[in-house]
């Protein structure tokens, strides 16, 4: 059955003439494309108003990188760790994250469009305000994350852990397995104020 979420595009193919990158002298407004980037430590750098086209990341670290505000375009993260990073007011297109951890990150009023996360820890991370068009969440903690006042159309969650999401009354109409809605049935009664009636008023 067709799912109601596009899937990302991904980065061109690489051809004979992409080199493996090395990590550029990192700052604001910085332009990364075009190729692979291995095991870099980005960790902490700010990349403010940057683009990020056509790239693959594979492991390494942007663990507390500020991101905000930059071009996400075709670009693929897998084993990435990210706690701590900030896409705040981003716009990701066409984008995968694999297997990556997202735990604090923040997402706050960013356009996601065509993203997939898989496998990736998205605890505690903060989606306030955001616009979310055609994302796929699959097998993803968002324990404690925050959906408040973000836009969500063509929104697909399998598999994710949803326990003390903050905001889940954004979730109308999005797409998930009977199984899963039946195990997130605390967070969204909690959510539209409903008591089970074996427990003390």
């Amino acid at each position: 059955m067709a799912t109601p979420t596009d899937a990302p595009l991904p980065p061109r193919p690489p051809d004979d003439t992409d080199d493996e990158l090395s990590a550029p002298e990192l700052q604001r407004g910085v332009e990364l494309r075009e190729g692979t980037l291995t095991d870099a430590d980005l960790a902490g750098h700010t990349l403010t108003e940057g683009r990020l086209t056509e790239l693959r990341l594979v492991r390494g670290s942007l663990a507390n990188a500020d991101l905000s505000r930059c071009e996400v375009r075709r670009v693929e993260l897998t084993g990435t760790r990210a706690t701590g990073s900030s896409f705040a007011e981003a716009r990701i297109t066409d984008a995968s994250f694999v297997a990556c951890r997202l735990d604090l990150a923040s997402f706050r009023f960013a356009s996601l469009e065509r993203v997939a996360f898989r496998d990736c820890r998205l605890d505690e991370a903060d989606l306030y305000g955001a616009t979310l068009t055609s994302v796929l969440f699959e097998r993803c903690p968002l324990v404690g994350a925050t959906l408040s006042e973000a836009t969500l159309v063509r929104v697909e969650l399998r598999g994710c852990d949803l326990e003390g999401l903050k905001g889940a009354e954004r979730l109308r109409g999005s797409r998930m397995p009977w199984p899963d809605i039946l195990a997130s049935a605390g967070t969204f009664a909690a959510t539209l104020g409903i008591v089970a009636s074996d427990e003390p008023g």
